[in-house]
């Protein structure tokens, strides 16, 4: 699989200065983690789940969770179970495509083991479980079970914790509770490929949720959660996680209240005008900002409820030019005893030491999601994925 691999070969050559790579189930988790874009939920209960899975993986998923948790009702999950047993039975008797990474959302560490039992042989289509809730006390007896059940079925079993407990949220337990989870994940590191933050259940805990014309950073209990998740798990000195985006809950406005977050100019120049318009009236003005937000705040990666949320991560995951052209100034093994230099753009300071990680973690990225042509925008890679 690759991301934009959807569209035409010959508008990849000419959107991108460098392509996304390949990437399969099988590669390295590093790369993976980066590579997890914008990660789709699925309830596990819809009768023509394996269906969905192809339909969205030809439009550009590349991950997807199949939820067994809140996206169903109590008295659903065994019914889930089977659905996700029989589905998974009937994507293994297909011809060989590619699938996205499928993840399993439990609600219980006794269900992994369970699930791969029951799975038998059509295991091997699964890339590992989201861990829901996810404090010490509460993942270290998940990781053990995906441990235990990666161990009985001899395949490679990654795991999503999701950071949502009331615990974190509140400043008096927040550090304590912090600490804790980096012991659990670091332990099993190998295992963990993401932290995914639950921001909805954050703003339950206060009675709150967002309007769509507001970010996820526009709620203050909220960025402050975010900022010392990232301030503890996602350092740079390779102690770190990936920490992925919160998910964006709208997809379509009927009425607002601000004047949109979308600048007409960079639509005007990508003659895309009808794009623009199509973009507010769905309400991705605001997720188009909060996933800028997500990137300059340290998270990669976005979970999301609906296809069209997809590709708009996609398309601002891209490294621009410019960015890679930085990048690779800074990381010249020439430069590697420091010192500031003048951007080939021309337009910034490039400080070797300071940005360093920047570059590294740009260099990642632009693997994965590929590098923008000279000009290239956002707007260019929306309007070329998007159906008219």
């Amino acid at each position: 699989m690759r991301h934009f691999g959807h569209i035409a070969p010959e508008v990849r050559q000419r959107l991108f200065h460098r392509e996304p790579c390949e990437f399969t189930a099988d590669s390295p988790a590093r790369l993976l983690s980066a590579a997890l874009g914008a990660t789709l939920y699925s309830p596990a209960t819809r009768p023509q789940l394996a269906d969905d899975i192809l339909k969205q993986a030809a439009r550009g998923v590349v991950s997807m969770v199949l939820c067994l948790e809140d996206s169903i009702g109590d008295e659903d999950v065994e019914d889930g179970e089977d659905n996700l047993v029989h589905q998974f039975a009937d994507l293994a008797a297909r011809p060989a495509t590619d699938l996205p990474l499928l993840f399993i959302r439990v609600r219980a560490p006794h269900q992994i083991p369970d699930l791969v039992r029951r799975l038998g042989p059509t295991v091997r289509l699964l890339s590992g479980f989201v861990l829901p809730k996810f404090t010490e006390q509460r993942g270290i007896l998940f990781l053990e079970a995906l441990a235990a059940a990666e161990s009985a079925c001899g395949h490679r079993l990654f795991a999503m914790p999701v950071l949502e407990s009331p615990e974190l949220l509140y400043r008096e337990s927040r550090v304590e509770t912090l600490e804790g989870i980096f012991r659990a994940v670091d332990k099993y590191r190998d295992r963990v490929l993401a932290l995914r933050l639950g921001v909805t259940d954050f703003c339950s805990s206060y009675g709150l949720r967002r309007a769509p014309d507001m970010t996820a950073y526009d709620v203050q209990i909220v960025a402050s959660v975010i900022a010392d998740v990232v301030n503890m798990l996602a350092r740079a000195d390779g102690t770190g996680f990936t920490v992925t985006g919160p998910v964006w809950e709208y997809f379509r406005v009927s009425e607002r209240m601000f004047k949109p977050m979308l600048r007409t100019s960079p639509f005007l120049e990508g003659q895309a005008v009808e794009l623009r318009e199509r973009l507010i009236e769905h309400a991705m003005d605001g997720l188009l900002r909060e996933i800028t937000l997500d990137q300059a705040n340290g998270l990669l990666g976005k979970t999301c409820i609906h296809p069209s949320h997809v590709l708009p991560v996609h398309a601002l995951s891209v490294v621009s030019h410019e960015e890679y052209s930085d990048a690779q100034d800074i990381l010249k093994p020439e430069r590697g005893g420091g010192g500031v230099l003048r951007s080939a753009y021309t337009n910034k300071m490039n400080e070797v030491k300071p940005h360093r990680a920047w570059a590294e973690r740009t260099l990642l990225r632009a693997e994965v999601f590929g590098v923008a042509g000279e000009g290239v925008s956002f707007v260019e890679l929306l309007a070329a994925g998007i159906p008219g």
